[in-house]
């Protein structure tokens, strides 16, 4: 359940980082599309936090740990990819 909590506060996450894009309407759409991208190092970090927490704190082995942070980092993250997309696409 902890896993679906950190993908909802990685969509949360995203959802802040388009909201704010999407207020920066006298910003050249180049700049709001780099708004969005700057998510994927910021998730990156908060995901590799959650498996920090794993190993270190929760005890898990870093094999275990491994294949639900891909998980955890992929899920937002394709949803930023598709966010990106329809931005580049002129979509709003």
């Amino acid at each position: 359940m902890h896993t679906v909590y950190v993908i909802a506060g990685g969509l949360l996450l995203l959802g802040i980082f388009v909201l704010f894009a999407r207020a920066l309407r006298d910003v050249p759409a180049a700049r709001r599309r780099q708004l969005l991208l700057a998510f994927f190092p910021v998730w990156l970090a908060c995901a590799a936090f959650n498996l920090w927490v794993g190993v270190a704190r929760a005890g898990y082995p870093l094999a275990d740990e491994l294949p639900i942070f891909a998980v955890v980092f992929a899920v937002p993250a394709a949803v930023a990819y598709w966010c990106w997309l329809r931005q580049a696409r002129g979509g709003d």
